[in-house]
């Protein structure tokens, strides 16, 4: 058995040895949060508004967040490493940049029949950085990632994503037991003190990207959106931690600040995923209970974990050099 993502949160931090969660701190957030929903910062509308995200109307916009978001992991630099550029943007915007400028050249990169034969090479052109030098970070992974997840749409989704959400009958949880159990690169999981635990960062952030893009409607249209949780990487923590929500020992702190590598699955690293769930959980279900309690006239349905993610995402990215004296844990993984 596995503990889904909201269940596993909850028994992670239960069991948590190197971190505390704080609850006046997860009430500090929620103030910040409700005045982010009452200025309108936090919409379903801020994702199609991006400028490197498609538009609901393109018929390869599924295929184009699916493969996005096989790819959407680890973009994190070494010490004083150059970082990865491409049109400017770096992580997850840069991929976007670099799988939209293939498109844009002609080159049919949404096609499994194309990507599931790529080699390393062919990746590394296609990615290639605005230095002509830089390489993105774990090819021959992602090239495994594209390999496998191509492979399967051809032989078993008539070669697109689109089939694998109507399979899903407009639920996100369906939907989500689908992509693991498909995807293995997908299948984002751990043990920790003898039990099975599921984060699975990529597999929701993909359901929860549909979703936004076609702003819960069509295609996009999930009767129970409000069951995913926040998606888990190395970037959330730092706001919980500068909110005071998460806490970590002076030991866990310690290796984070000497840039060690925590290995993907160890207790420290499932700890910082599992109570960013727990956190995110909590702070959605504060708000609600504050919007019914002083009866705000902010709709509950733009109240959900997805939502709670991008804001604390774009926190993070807004108020980058404030946040630079919490380090981000750093973990080599095609998960997150």
């Amino acid at each position: 058995m596995v503990l889904l993502p909201r269940a596993a949160g909850e028994f992670i931090v239960k069991h948590a040895k190197h971190l505390k969660v704080n609850d006046a701190g997860i009430d500090k957030l929620t103030r910040t949060v409700i005045e982010g929903l009452r200025k309108g910062e936090i919409s379903v509308d801020n994702f199609s508004q991006h400028e490197f995200h498609p538009k609901p109307d393109d018929a390869k916009c599924l295929d184009w967040l699916f493969l996005i978001d096989t790819l959407n992991f680890c973009f994190w630099t070494p010490g004083a490493a150059t970082k990865w550029r491409v049109d400017g943007e770096t992580g997850y915007f840069a991929l976007c940049a670099a799988i939209n400028r293939a498109k844009e050249a002609g080159v049919d990169i949404t096609n499994p029949k194309y990507y599931s034969t790529l080699n390393v090479a062919d990746l590394e052109n296609l990615l290639r950085a605005d230095d002509g030098e830089t390489k993105a970070p774990l090819l021959p992974e992602r090239v495994q990632c594209l390999q496998e997840v191509g492979g399967k749409l051809l032989e078993k989704f008539g070669g697109s994503f689109v089939n694998c959400v109507k399979e899903s009958g407009r639920s996100a949880q369906r939907l989500l037991s689908l992509i693991v159990e498909e995807f293995p690169c997908f299948r984002d999981e751990a043990e920790f003190e003898g039990e099975r635990v599921a984060i699975y960062k990529r597999a929701q952030i993909l359901i929860g990207d549909i979703w936004a893009c076609f702003r819960g409607k069509g295609l996009g249209e999930f009767t129970d959106i409000e069951t995913l949780t926040m998606f888990a990487d190395y970037r959330v923590p730092q706001v919980l931690v500068h909110f005071g929500a998460l806490e970590y020992t002076d030991e866990l702190m310690g290796r984070l600040k000497a840039d060690e590598i925590l290995a993907n699955g160890s207790g420290q690293e499932v700890e910082i995923r599992g109570a960013s769930i727990y956190i995110v959980e909590e702070l959605k279900d504060r708000i609600l209970a504050e919007i019914k309690e002083q009866k705000l006239e902010i709709p509950e349905k733009s109240v959900n974990s997805v939502l709670l993610d991008h804001f604390l995402w774009d926190y993070r990215r807004k108020h980058a050099a404030e946040l630079e004296y919490i380090p981000f844990h750093k973990t080599l993984s095609v998960y997150y």
